[in-house]
């Protein structure tokens, strides 16, 4: 019998999984590398959506002691703190601190030799996980993947993002009120998220919205400043200044599935249920 790809990864949603990276994976605190390693792992705990780095203790430049105090949460325990969906199922997206973990384990902290600051660590209870270390990548002042700065999280090495150009006709409206229309709008897919449309700042009605202090980075997009609808909160975002993986979209707008309606060719979409829904 046939099997969906989605639904084949989706169900392994709820184990630990890991994966092997050949990238030369650095990382600062204090001004100081404290992480250099050959022999990192990705590394996902249950119910997470986006990897965490993982190194051996020995690439570790240091000093690792024990957190006790760090929380820890049962695999089905992840309702009780506000976890948003995804595909139906209940998620950990990155807005979900790293300190809440689904996997037994010891809670760890990172400073720099004589360093003040500490980094949240954690060594998972797991036999093909000896002697590893996951670490929290917001507590580190910066990460890089070989030589270049990586933002946001981990790269994913199973997930990408593919831009393409379309002339379908894309309205997008709330309340009856239309704020976009165009035929030349750039669709980025990034599955399992909905598909974002892109369209030109000529192509929006621009004067209805206004320019927000929201601020968010993405590991394949770059860092997104936010549009506001009056009564209704940010219902989009642009990137103008994208990683080069996102170039094609740069200065366009592209609006929240979860908040505004879209049509396309005149069918109206149902709005997706995501990480992004109001919850």
């Amino acid at each position: 019998m046939s099997v969906r790809v989605r639904d084949l990864l989706m169900a392994e949603l709820g184990a630990l999984r890991f994966e092997p990276t050949q990238k030369r994976i650095r990382a600062t605190l204090e001004g100081r590398t404290v992480i250099d390693s050959t022999r990192a792992l990705l590394v996902w705990e249950p119910k997470r959506v986006v990897p965490t780095y993982a190194v051996p203790i020995a690439d570790i430049d240091g000093e690792l002691d024990a957190a006790p105090d760090a929380a820890i949460v049962a695999p089905d325990g992840i309702a009780a703190i506000g976890a948003p969906e995804l595909g139906g199922r209940a998620v950990l997206d990155p807005s979900i601190p790293f300190s809440v973990h689904t996997v037994d384990g010891e809670p760890m902290s990172v400073r720099a030799r004589g360093g003040g600051v500490a980094a949240a660590a954690f060594v998972p209870s797991d036999p093909l996980l000896e002697d590893v270390v996951l670490l929290d990548f917001a507590a580190f002042d910066a990460w890089y993947e070989e030589d270049e700065r990586n933002v946001a999280h981990p790269r994913d090495p199973f997930h990408r993002i593919d831009i393409v150009h379309s002339s379908r006709a894309v309205r997008i409206e709330l309340d009856g009120t239309v704020l976009a229309e165009s035929g030349r709008a750039c669709l980025l897919f990034e599955p399992p998220l909905p598909v974002r449309y892109y369209v030109l700042a000529e192509d929006v009605r621009t004067e209805l919205l206004d320019p927000s202090e929201t601020r968010s980075a993405c590991a394949y997009k770059g860092e997104a400043s936010y549009l506001a609808l009056p009564g209704a909160g940010d219902v989009a975002w642009t990137y103008r200044a994208p990683l080069r993986e996102a170039e094609e979209v740069r200065d366009r707008i592209a609006f929240f599935n979860e908040h505004v309606d879209i049509v396309v060719d005149g069918e109206r979409l149902e709005r997706p249920v995501t990480p992004w829904s109001r919850r």
